[in-house]
């Protein structure tokens, strides 16, 4: 939907009535359509909203992004009602992870292309993990369930995932379910990091041969590349940092034009914020499927009927509230 257009207008203003009467903060991560981020309060990175979510004075909480994300707004604000835009937006690799069984993913969210479904083995689970490295603390990204996170030790986002392994007093740590970010992590510390075999099949997606083809087309511009891309890309980066990092370090740099390697999503703030430089994507296919699912239909829908509410039970959400509070208190 074309920002300003009079469809748009209509569409947001009833949202702002909605958000009045029902005391309502929208919360839209980078990677949402530019039109759900134009109207946002917040946008942001898995960390800069979860320190949102943990601070809001709001009732509601409406949430554009991705399951596990609504569930860490709902773990760290339990007495607020947390709306997912979209009931069916789910993260293929937080599903590569389950806590006592295999669980296949993608099949519960039809976005997901059938190429990208994998299978872990019957053993291949967190506790039988946990019991192979008895006493190793799990590092869990927050792209993970709220039951995942119950049994963690400390969670970790792409922004602050080596502050939180050198964090660890252990000299080993178990990373899930990332093996790219647990591989960028490990290149930055003394730790044994014991990876978990996930992956985002939107970043893990990119070849060395990528990387060639868009330096060749834009000479002059700067690599910018997310953890969650394989490490021979990380290797060839100029820079890898989070979404949010992108964003800073393009409008603090001298350069004018980069190549950006992550979801496409996040070209909005990048032009927003910092007009007049240049970038361009690393490959054009760079789309997550269930970040796309929102639209502004659904954050007016979530708001009207008041559905989709995510709330995480207290017997998970007590125990994953100390491994999010525990990241949070790492600066």
């Amino acid at each position: 939907m074309q920002i300003g257009s009079p469809e748009f207008n209509d569409i947001a203003e009833k949202i702002a009535r909605l958000k009045k009467e029902r005391n309502a903060i929208i919360l839209a991560h980078n990677y949402q359509r530019d039109e759900v981020q134009y109207i946002a309060d917040r946008t942001g990175d898995s960390l800069e909203l979860s320190r949102t979510a943990a601070e809001t004075d709001y009732d509601v909480i409406v949430f554009a992004g991705v399951h596990f994300m609504a569930e860490s707004a709902s773990i760290l604000s339990p007495d607020k009602t947390v709306l997912l835009t979209e009931a069916g937006a789910g993260c293929p690799m937080a599903d590569m992870v389950s806590v006592s069984g295999p669980r296949y993913y993608g099949t519960e969210f039809p976005g997901v292309h059938r190429d990208f479904c994998y299978h872990f083995p019957e053993d291949f689970n967190l506790l039988k993990i946990k019991e192979q490295y008895p006493g190793v603390p799990v590092v869990s990204y927050v792209n993970t369930t709220a039951e995942v996170k119950a049994h963690s030790d400390i969670c970790c986002t792409s922004a602050n995932v080596i502050k939180v392994v050198n964090s660890m007093e252990s000299d080993r740590v178990i990373c899930v379910p990332d093996r790219n970010l647990a591989a960028w992590a490990a290149k930055h510390t003394d730790k044994e990091v014991i990876a978990w075999d996930g992956f985002c099949h939107v970043h893990h997606r990119v070849t060395v041969e990528d990387v060639h083809a868009a330096k060749a087309a834009h000479p002059g511009a700067l690599l910018l590349a997310h953890p969650e891309c394989p490490m021979d890309i990380l290797e060839l980066a100029d820079h890898v940092t989070s979404t949010s990092g992108m964003i800073r370090f393009c409008k603090e740099s001298d350069a004018t034009e980069f190549i950006i390697g992550t979801e496409l999503g996040i070209m909005y703030r990048l032009r927003t914020e910092s007009p007049g430089k240049q970038f361009y994507p690393l490959r054009k296919d760079m789309l997550c499927p269930n970040m796309k699912k929102t639209t502004l239909k659904s954050v007016l829908r979530s708001l009207e009927e008041m559905d989709c509410v995510v709330k995480v039970p207290e017997e998970i959400r007590i125990p994953a509230k100390r491994a999010l509070d525990r990241m949070l208190a790492i600066k």
